[in-house]
């Protein structure tokens, strides 16, 4: 019965190890605002892609308010830390007399070095479509602003991924003409934004958008959504998203508002999320902004308040890694700036377990 209680010993070791294991604290870097005097009355829905070189580049949609015809689209430039003037990159000008608003930029760059931005263009979220600008020398000149083919919107709000082919996953989503269906789907393209599909996704009873994409190994693939159902809610592939299981609630909360998520290099898994549920109005829920960390995607833990207010409006996070390891973050801060956050988000160190050199025989550890 010795070796039994041995192994036992052990086994209890681990569990207890285990449960006193070190917490993942980040570590914060910077807080800043992206625009000094914003150009515009408003703006949000903010996204970020590393330049490479210490140079990062931020977009957003900005103007009198969210909907109206003068929203375009804007970028700013950070360089040795430090943000760059906002300037106008593009506009839903179709004419003289013809003007539609701007909505969700995506920035992304290819492994190849190809630098993308995805926006929509259209008189509201129901019936827009998307536009695509490219760069080859890291925004310095930008390629014609060019539609989509048809059927394709692009990705809706977050990042792509590129597949170790070259092919590139862009998460994205429908809202039907009388906004009572919420769809989310994926849409595939060759290396160089070419050669479009579709991918659909059962969306079950689910009113879900603007998913993110989660990578794991074994092409294992999870979204992370938006959704009118009080919670984040996930689908998995296990085929690098040529086909999704079904749709199913998370445990972490969600006010209909958009997140972001992120795999790490160290394997981690980040989101960033409001971890409210709704209020009467539509931004009630959006005054607290966190990001939380998993090790499998099923299992979150809140590692940081990125914001911790009583009322406000802080959120659509966009969330990158750069090669240095830092994690940035950018969101909307009530509608009148962009906030830019960069964290450390270090794996702890498991603890050790030294084997048994003595008597197993008896017991001891």
């Amino acid at each position: 019965m010795r070796p039994r209680f041995f192994c036992l010993s052990i086994a209890l070791l681990f569990t207890f190890l285990q449960s006193h294991a070190q917490p993942i604290v980040p570590q914060l870097e910077r807080r800043v605002m992206i625009m000094e005097n914003p150009p515009t009355a408003a703006c949000h829905a903010s996204t970020i892609v590393s330049l490479g070189k210490d140079r990062l580049m931020a977009s957003w949609f900005g103007g009198t308010r969210e909907g109206n015809k003068d929203v375009s689209i804007w970028i700013a430039v950070n360089e040795d830390g430090k943000w760059g003037e906002a300037r106008e990159i593009a506009n839903g000008v179709v004419n003289d007399t013809l003007r539609y608003p701007c909505w969700n930029p995506v920035l992304f760059k290819t492994k190849a070095g190809k630098l993308f931005l995805f926006y929509k263009v259209g008189p509201n979220p129901r019936l827009w479509w998307g536009m695509m600008m490219s760069s080859t020398n890291n925004g310095k000149t930008w390629s014609a602003p060019e539609k989509l083919p048809q059927g394709m919107l692009g990705p809706i709000k977050n990042k792509p991924l590129q597949l170790a082919n070259g092919d590139i996953l862009y998460p994205s989503s429908t809202e039907s003409a009388d906004n009572k269906q919420w769809h989310i789907h994926l849409e595939r393209s060759d290396r160089n934004a070419r050669n479009w599909a579709r991918i659909p996704i059962n969306n079950d009873t689910f009113g879900v958008i603007q998913p993110s994409i989660l990578r794991y190994p074994h092409d294992s693939l999870q979204l992370l959504c938006r959704s009118r159902n009080n919670t984040v809610v996930q689908a998995w592939s296990g085929d690098n998203g040529l086909n999704w299981g079904p749709l199913s609630a998370t445990d972490l909360p969600n006010p209909n508002a958009g997140t972001d998520a992120l795999t790490l290099e160290n394997g981690l898994k980040v989101i960033v999320y409001n971890p409210l549920l709704p209020g009467t109005e539509w931004w009630e829920g959006r005054s607290r902004l966190y990001v939380a960390v998993s090790e499998n995607g099923a299992a979150w833990q809140n590692v940081f308040a990125l914001e911790d207010q009583k009322k406000g409006e802080y959120s659509y996070p966009a969330v990158i890694q750069t090669p240095d390891g830092s994690v940035h973050i950018t969101y909307t801060a009530d509608r009148k700036n962009i906030r830019h956050v960069v964290l450390k988000i270090n794996r702890p160190e498991k603890p050790e377990v030294k084997k048994e050199t003595g008597n197993a025989e008896a017991g001891e550890l």
